[in-house]
């Protein structure tokens, strides 16, 4: 598919999605927010940016002693995504500078707003970044839609194909690859079936809008529909909504599943607060949503999933390999199952159930 077509589908989807899943909770970040005419004139100069070709063959080998400019766009700031962008920024670093490369990296935080990824992904293209490393799927969308030509590596990025930024896992086709954050789904449903197996019905909150997430709650109703336990999705459009829509699961559910969803993650304070008084089980899709309220998790390592997105940065930058023509990597080591030993005394769980989970260690 040209990138004409890919850009112009991508930038409706932006402009579209806008009001969905703004990040209204306080929090710090490293980034600027640019005025709302600014963020509005950025948002549709990325629009109607021409297309570019298709991804040409892999590039010569990097001049000796070069240093790279490397744009870092992060969605939001929480645990997970932290994690990644420090892996990717350290490993790809040791790496360049063992080759005796040096690199600059500008690294920028959306703020959890889309409008702010589309001012981030333009300002990297005017600046001529030599690869922009996207954290998350609407930053890796806003990119995506801003430059065919500028390589592109995302991680935290559930799945590629469903965001519209690649053709295939194998072979995107694009200028994009990078690292998918997917974790066995069909396992965490498993393990919600071992620590609560008297449920009858599950309650599945997440972020209407995000991509990443609904991919994930089709896996897990498909694990659910083949156990045959009743479930019912619980969404919400930003963090407003959070408290009341969590509210009314507890009402109605056993327990919760919330799958790697950004508003969630950076939001589990208020999941927690309605959720502990109620005595609710959480199951988390990652490690430190599991931290900050949930019960247990299966979850990947977030470092080791920027590392190896740092990896394929340095094969682009450093050999010349060709994004078009590099897999989507899938962490498959590392993969734990944990649970919350403070979520566990808080809502008063049968510690049985618990043999066989490690306790995450709370003070890392």
């Amino acid at each position: 598919m040209k990138k004409k077509i890919l850009a112009a589908i991508l930038s409706g989807a932006m402009i579209l999605s806008a009001t969905g899943c703004a990040r209204t909770a306080g929090g710090n970040t490293t980034a600027t927010t640019e005025s709302a005419d600014t963020t509005a004139d950025a948002a549709e100069e990325v629009a109607e940016a021409p297309a570019e070709e298709e991804a040409a063959d892999d590039a010569a080998p990097a001049e000796a002693g070069k240093t790279f400019h490397v744009g870092v766009i992060q969605l939001v700031e929480h645990p997970a995504l932290d994690a990644a962008t420090q892996g990717f920024e350290e490993g790809l670093q040791a790496a360049l500078e063992a080759d005796g490369y040096s690199v600059e990296f500008d690294y920028q935080n959306a703020q959890g707003e889309q409008a702010n990824c589309a001012t981030i992904a333009t300002k990297f293209v005017n600046d001529k970044d030599d690869l922009i490393m996207a954290n998350a799927t609407p930053a890796l969308q806003a990119v995506a839609a801003a430059t065919g030509d500028i390589p592109v590596v995302g991680t935290s990025i559930t799945d590629y194909k469903s965001a519209g930024v690649i053709n295939d896992n194998n072979a995107p086709g694009t200028n994009v690859t990078g690292a998918s954050d997917l974790a066995p789904v069909d396992e965490q449903i498993a393990l919600l079936q071992k620590l609560v197996p008297g449920a009858q019905q599950v309650g599945i909150l997440y972020c209407s809008s995000e991509a990443n997430s609904k991919f994930q709650v089709d896996l897990a109703e498909a694990a659910l529909d083949a156990a045959g336990i009743a479930y019912k999705e619980y969404t919400v459009a930003d963090s407003n909504e959070i408290q009341s829509v969590v509210t009314n699961a507890i009402g109605n559910c056993d327990c919760l599943y919330i799958p790697t969803d950004n508003t969630i993650a950076d939001n589990m304070s208020i999941v927690k607060n309605a959720a502990w008084p109620a005595k609710m089980p959480i199951v988390c899709g990652e490690e430190n949503m599991c931290k900050n309220g949930g019960l247990a998790t299966l979850s990947i390592s977030y470092y080791d999933l920027g590392v190896t997105a740092g990896k394929q940065a340095y094969e682009i930058l450093v050999n010349g390999k060709n994004p078009a023509e590099m897999p989507i990597e899938f962490v498959s080591e590392g993969i734990t199952t944990e649970y919350n030993p403070e979520t566990a005394a808080a809502i008063e769980f049968d510690e049985s159930l618990l043999e066989g989970l490690t306790a995450i260690e709370m003070g890392e």
